[in-house]
């Protein structure tokens, strides 16, 4: 079979699921375009701007997608095989992460487009709300670490694209003769350095008043393409520059002190953006990010229907339930985003509803956005599915094996090859900050809201705690089971995503409980229930699986043990006060219909 066959059957299944499961759910949600939205009742032009909906799409696409879709994929599919990868994606994009970003959308406009965490408190009560910002929280810096060190390994070593092998550091794919064709890391850093002073120079811009932000995307995309084409003529090799400083480095000691660098630099950035105005880098950085992320998509999607690809990778991979890390429950949390994601309902809740111009503008950006999240994963997927079953690069960093994909598949339309992988490398590590400076900003407001500090000190505290905190985790030296050491961000993917699907599953019980409680109809429990205990029951029993080989030779003091069992009582304490709620008949004076 080929991977025409798999992009093009998934886009129909998911634009067959767009016009009528979405037409469902925008008739049972009761959207209406006569009552008025936040955005527009309660407009500020600060916080609540109405926007049209397809540059408000762009937006929210760029800034729910970032990686997820990219790394779990791929993981996912050399870890379990192509099909539970692919079914999963399919499945979960349409009838759980589609519904869990469309609900909360539509929930955070009936209630003055508050967050997916005031009506937790409305509906349930105010002792959840405070569980689930304490669970939001600890979900945040565990995104922040994932996306962080994943980065920075991104920034180290070099792809050789003719033998498709992999470097750690720069010196080690120096010393190989056979190297003919080398992607060197540092100019991907050199990009990316290039491309975050972009979107700065261009709200400067749109700000003086000068220029439209439409005209200053079409002025400054062309500047990204230079950036990165300028990157690998003066590639940042940070491993390269140690070994000169100190000869008495191996390389593989460099590569490890380079990564730890680049780690402390992206969490300086993450602090610094986190609380620079919005209209100085995150906006205008969204709005390239969204382009960037159409570009990656229609890039991946031509070439993979131009190319001719086959499939190279097996169908199904390791056991259902009995191996060290099984299908059943891992499957549905190494593919968050791209299927579902926890992390989604903060941003649908937190910027987009403030936006929305109109009620029924939520089936496109709510529901459509999941799924076209959904087909960005399915191209990643594809990148693994075209690598021959004994390819080294099987078991390279994600990034690597999505650059690899994306530039085979570019090439068969006559661009270089190695233009593709920087260009993918590049757009990877573009949807990555957007990421971060969300994570730390919103990890910013839950520390205002728990401490009650408001003042430009609690801006900092909370600025500071939730970027300081990763730095303890990027720092430590990780280990899988055999002993042997590896990258920081592959042992904290796991518990990033069981407790990004928790926090998926506890926004799930948010909606179902507001549903039931102003609707008290039965296809509350088959949209929203059934969905919510799907995600409860994988995330949990993966969280329990990870508490248990953490802790299979004696208690001790790993820190992400320790910070599944917190995540797990915070769980099932909020459950039991939401299986309270859901007994409660009387409905709040303050709910919304």
């Amino acid at each position: 079979m080929g991977l025409l066959a798999i992009v093009v059957g998934s886009a129909l299944l998911l634009s067959i699921a767009y016009f009528t499961y979405g037409r469902l759910l925008a008739r049972l949600f009761k959207l209406d375009d006569s009552s008025p939205t936040p955005a527009i009742s309660m407009r500020d032009d600060i916080d609540y701007a109405p926007c049209d909906t397809a540059p408000l799409l762009s937006q929210h696409f760029s800034a729910i997608a970032a990686a997820g879709p990219i790394v779990g994929p791929i993981l996912a599919g050399v870890a379990f095989g192509w099909v539970p990868a692919l079914l999963w994606i399919l499945m979960g994009a349409i009838f759980v992460g589609g519904v869990h970003d469309f609900a909360t959308l539509v929930a955070s406009i009936r209630h003055k487009a508050a967050s997916i965490l005031e009506v937790v408190r409305i509906h349930i009560s105010r002792r959840a709300y405070l569980l689930f910002l304490t669970f939001v929280w600890l979900a945040l810096v565990y995104i922040v670490v994932a996306f962080t060190d994943i980065t920075a390994t991104m920034f180290v070593g070099a792809l050789d694209l003719s033998t498709e092998k992999t470097y750690k550091s720069i010196a080690e794919a120096k010393a190989d003769p056979n190297a003919t064709l080398l992607v060197q890391s540092g100019g991907v850093a050199t990009s990316s350095l290039l491309y975050l002073t972009l979107p700065v120079i261009m709200g400067l811009v749109v700000r003086s008043g000068k220029i439209s932000m439409q005209t200053a995307t079409w002025l400054f995309l062309p500047l990204v393409v230079v950036a990165i084409w300028v990157g690998p003529l003066i590639p940042l090799n940070v491993d390269a520059i140690l070994m000169s400083i100190n000869s008495d480095l191996t390389p593989a000691q460099a590569a490890d002190y380079a990564i730890r660098i680049w780690d402390v630099f992206l969490l300086l950035y993450c602090a610094i953006a986190s609380m620079t105005p919005m209209w100085l880098m995150l906006q205008p950085r969204g709005q390239l990010g969204g382009y960037f992320l159409y570009a990656a998509l229609g890039a991946g999607a031509v070439g993979i229907m131009l190319g001719g690809q086959t499939i190279e990778q097996p169908a199904f991979k390791g056991s259902l339930f009995s191996s060290d890390k099984p299908i059943m429950p891992f499957l549905f949390i190494t593919i968050a985003c791209g299927a579902c994601s926890g992390f989604h309902s903060l941003i649908c809740s937190g910027t987009t509803s403030k936006q929305l111009k109109s009620e029924k503008a939520a089936k496109p950006i709510g529901y459509g956005a999941m799924l076209l999240e959904a087909m960005v994963a399915i191209v990643s997927l594809c990148c693994v599915m075209l690598l021959p079953v004994n390819s080294s690069l099987a078991s390279a960093s994600p990034n690597f094996i999505y650059a690899n994909g994306i530039g085979s598949f570019v090439e068969s339309i006559g661009v270089p090859r190695v233009w593709g992988v920087i260009f993918a490398l590049m757009a990877f590590n573009t949807f990555v900050y957007d990421t971060l400076d969300v994570c730390t900003r919103l990890g910013r407001f839950i520390i205002q809201e728990l401490t009650g500090w408001r003042s430009v000190a609690g801006r900092w505290f909370g600025t500071l705690l939730t970027a300081g905190v990763p730095i303890f985790f990027v720092m430590q030296k990780t280990l899988d089971a055999k002993g042997n050491p590896i990258p920081v961000w592959r042992t904290f993917w796991d518990l990033f995503g069981a407790s990004n699907q928790l926090l998926a599953a506890l926004t799930l019980l948010g909606i179902t409980v507001w549903l039931w409680r102003t609707r008290r109809k039965a296809w509350v429990w088959f949209v929203a229930g059934i969905p919510a205990v799907l995600m409860y029951i994988m995330s949990s029993w993966a969280l329990t699986t990870i508490v248990r080989s953490k802790f299979a030779k004696g208690i001790n003091g790993d820190p992400v043990a320790w910070i599944a069992v917190v995540l797990l009582v915070l769980a099932g304490l909020m459950l039991v006060e939401g299986v309270v709620a859901l007994r409660r008949r009387e409905v709040p004076a303050s709910a919304a219909k």
